[in-house]
């Protein structure tokens, strides 16, 4: 069994940039690989929003790169409403954007 690091998965990343940005793949090769990346995006929103509960602490990078922390207010299919801490109006945000801090 191979174990996966960090280093070694850039330059995965880097070698199929290279191949997708150099022409190498056809346009239904592409496609597939686009379907392959939605599907993976949705696993981990759907793995997010199992993993969150109401009330809990989290922090998201808002506009203008702006860190936000706050509390979850309700939790929908893809989204999240988090109230912010400094008591600004609530965010919806989408759920693979959110990192869950400790209670």
């Amino acid at each position: 069994m191979t174990t996966s690091t960090p280093v070694a998965n850039v330059n995965a990343l880097d070698v199929i940039n290279a191949a997708i940005l150099g022409g190498k793949f056809t346009n239904d090769q592409l496609n597939t690989i686009i379907q392959t990346v939605q599907y993976a995006r949705s696993r981990l929103v759907r793995q997010t929003v199992r993993a969150l509960d109401i009330g809990d602490k989290v922090k998201f990078t808002g506009r203008r790169n702006r860190v936000v922390t706050g509390v979850v207010e309700k939790i929908m299919v893809k989204n999240v409403v988090v109230r912010p801490a400094d008591g600004s109006p609530a965010w919806r945000v989408p759920a693979n954007m959110l990192t869950r801090l400790a209670a």
